[in-house]
């Protein structure tokens, strides 16, 4: 039985504390909240003065299965020497905790703190390393499948999220329409063009989630990715694409490092370029679906506090038209 949302939202220092004390650690009462909508995530001090972080993640999103495949990924990148942060050994080899409540277990697992700077502007050979970086990422999530985690297409990103969105009461009656004719043509647009390689992708790779710094115990710094909560299987061209997202000359001209760079360490395949556009429509229609999933947290409703107003929609509607004429061009290139 998993616990129920409550507990989650009314996480204790108590508890947060409790579930670090393992393996003989002992915690000396300091945690602080890091930035994290959808995971709880804290900052915790043991007594011999090491750091650790600790992610409550939240109720009925993961199941435990999916969870252990990513720790599963994480734990291949680092044996395969590709830059990565995997969590600790909680005892026995597990890395997956549980803190019980009343009304069932929240599931938790905790990671080395470590230090590092997020990206400035990249230049060219910064570009580059990252192209690479991925490459080597994608070679391991490429060695086998993720039978538990999402699969990356129309279907989960575009359709089920527009169902939901129309199925809720976000959305004003006088842009339904509008809406679902902009995300019922994405979907049909983007389900015929779908390549089929499926491959285990950070899923979420922008610079948000990019680092530079010394991961434990190594003594020189470099670049590396953060939370792969959103790992599923899907084209390598999106963990490639967000790296250099936008639309104007000097973004492609940057996107076309990064490939360049990846192709050195492993085949690309440059035909799914024409999906950048593609994957954009669905990570729109995700993206306001995750908020829709999530309005009954307080996090969110403070984070997004227009969610539920006419104008919001407004814009996202001719948004998602834009970019569905945008989907068209795109495809129907060469």
């Amino acid at each position: 039985m998993e616990a129920p949302a409550d507990d989650f939202f009314a996480l204790t220092p108590e508890r947060v504390l409790t579930a670090v004390e393992v393996g003989g650690r002992r915690a000396t009462g300091y945690a602080l909240a890091l930035n994290s909508l959808e995971n709880r995530v804290y900052e915790v001090e043991l007594e011999d003065g090491e750091r650790v972080v600790v992610k409550f993640y939240r109720p009925a999103r993961w199941t435990r299965e999916q969870i252990l495949e990513e720790h599963a990924l994480l734990a291949e990148l680092v044996r395969a020497e590709v830059p990565t942060v995997a969590p600790i050994d909680l005892g026995g080899g597990a890395t997956l905790g549980e803190s019980p409540t009343a009304n069932g277990a929240l599931l938790y697992a905790v990671w080395p703190k470590v230090r590092g700077r997020a990206p400035d502007e990249l230049d060219d050979e910064k570009l580059a390393q990252l192209g690479r970086l991925v490459a080597r990422q994608h070679h391991v999530g490429a060695a086998r499948p993720a039978p538990s985690r999402p699969t990356l297409d129309a279907e989960s990103y575009g359709a089920a999220s527009a169902r939901l969105l129309l199925s809720g009461p976000f959305i004003p009656l006088e842009l339904e329409r509008r809406f679902r004719a902009a995300a019922e043509a994405i979907v049909a647009s983007c389900a015929r063009a779908w390549p089929s390689e499926r491959i285990r992708l950070h899923g979420d790779c922008h610079l948000g989630n990019l680092l530079h710094g010394a991961l434990p115990g190594e003594s020189r710094a470099g670049w590396f990715f953060l939370d792969f909560d959103d790992f599923l299987a899907g084209p390598a061209v999106q963990d490639l694409w967000l790296l250099a997202p936008g639309r104007d000359d000097e973004a492609l001209r940057q996107r076309e490092l990064v490939v360049s760079a990846y192709e050195t360490m492993r085949a690309f395949d440059r035909r799914t370029l024409r999906l950048v556009e593609p994957l954009r429509a669905l990570r729109i229609l995700r993206y306001a679906a995750w908020i829709a999933q999530r309005w009954r947290d307080p996090a969110f409703q403070r984070t997004f506090p227009g969610f539920d107003e006419h104008l919001w929609w407004q814009r996202e509607v001719q948004e998602l038209e834009e970019q569905r004429a945008r989907v068209e061009r795109a495809l129907e290139a060469p």
